[in-house]
């Protein structure tokens, strides 16, 4: 989508906005997907099953200055001592079967005096669950999908690491009007450790850690 040359006042409004999601008090979105698990099966030999849909998550870049979302951001988490992991990453999963993923990203891990301890690819090998949560998106030009298909919502899936290590990536997105028990970022495991700690998204113009999910449609798969 090309950007379009904004307002001071109108950009401040968003950034405002954008900001200041979690008290606002504005219509959700009815949520499209209830608690999704990863024992639910396809069928059909390979073909969707009645009421699967896909999901596009992505780890986002925003554009402050337009109010555009894209992809290609970065978001880091911390372990109890202090290191973390910072991940780059998108990808797809279809609701009904564990398997029907795509995607990764990048990942690099840091001790907690920010020296870096290693740096790889991932990959997504499946889905353990998917909840969407209510919530309308805060800013009004999408680069990733059609902006009405947005969602928040909360993934987790499993996936591996460029160095043999296994572990499980959560995604969680927060919208506006999303309850405040929903977190926006990520957050990692790797081998035997966890990050669970998410890093907070830093105030605009700043630009990490931030989240979306968007229903696909059959031709965007």
């Amino acid at each position: 989508m090309k950007a379009h040359t904004l307002s001071v006042a109108l950009v401040g409004a968003w950034l405002l906005s954008f900001a200041a999601a979690c008290d606002r008090k504005e219509p959700t979105t009815p949520p499209q997907i209830s608690t999704l698990s990863a024992d639910r099966k396809k069928s059909d030999h390979g073909k969707k099953s009645k009421g699967e849909q896909t999901v596009r998550w992505d780890i986002i870049s925003v554009d402050f200055a337009t109010g555009t979302l894209s992809a290609g951001g970065v978001a880091s988490a911390t372990a109890s001592d202090g290191s973390k992991i910072t991940l780059t990453g998108s990808g797809t999963f279809g609701t009904n079967d564990q398997d029907d993923v795509s995607g990764g990203g990048s990942w690099q891990t840091l001790d907690k005096a920010g020296a870096t301890t290693g740096s790889g690819t991932y990959e997504v090998r499946s889905l353990v669950s998917f909840t969407v949560a209510p919530g309308t998106p805060p800013l009004p030009h999408d680069n990733i999908g059609i902006l009405a298909n947005s969602r928040g919502g909360l993934v987790f899936l499993q996936i591996r690491y460029s160095d043999g290590s296994h572990g499980v990536l959560v995604v969680s997105c927060h919208l506006v009007g999303t309850p405040d028990a929903v977190f926006e970022g990520i957050t990692a495991s790797k081998g035997f450790v966890d990050y669970r700690t998410n890093e907070p998204p830093p105030a605009p113009p700043g630009n990490a850690n931030r989240t979306t999910f968007h229903l696909l449609g059959e031709d965007d798969d």
